[in-house]
């Protein structure tokens, strides 16, 4: 496998999140159930399509309900290597195949959906 990767995201935070805030809300107080809740929801519906179309949802759901900065490019973190995400996002990203999708991934941030893109 290469040694970068590119994502997109969709992170949900929640009131145990490192940072319980963003760009959305500036207090954030659901709990991790509640945003793993709303993650599956999104997984649910990106489910239903794949290929290019999968990475046009993902991007659209992400631009509006990621609580990531990365919103604003449809949550595209662009090229990364190994070392530069926390370590759970790290191995999910790594472990997926071009256009593959992860489960529910949780890291100190929140917990996200990854889409390799590349």
């Amino acid at each position: 496998m290469g040694d970068q990767v590119q994502c997109l995201h969709l992170l949900v935070k929640h009131a145990g999140s490192r940072n319980p805030s963003s760009w959305k809300s500036p207090s954030i107080t659901r709990s991790k159930e509640e945003a793993i809740s709303q993650l599956h929801q999104f997984e649910a519906e990106l489910r239903t399509v794949s290929g290019s179309e999968l990475v046009k949802k993902f991007s659209q759901l992400a631009a509006a309900n990621s609580d990531c900065s990365s919103a604003k490019r449809g949550g595209d973190l662009g090229l990364f290597g190994r070392g530069m995400m926390q370590k759970p996002f790290e191995e999910a990203s790594f472990s997926l195949g071009v256009n593959e999708m992860s489960g529910v991934v949780d890291t100190d941030s929140g917990v996200h959906l990854i889409l390799r893109v590349q």
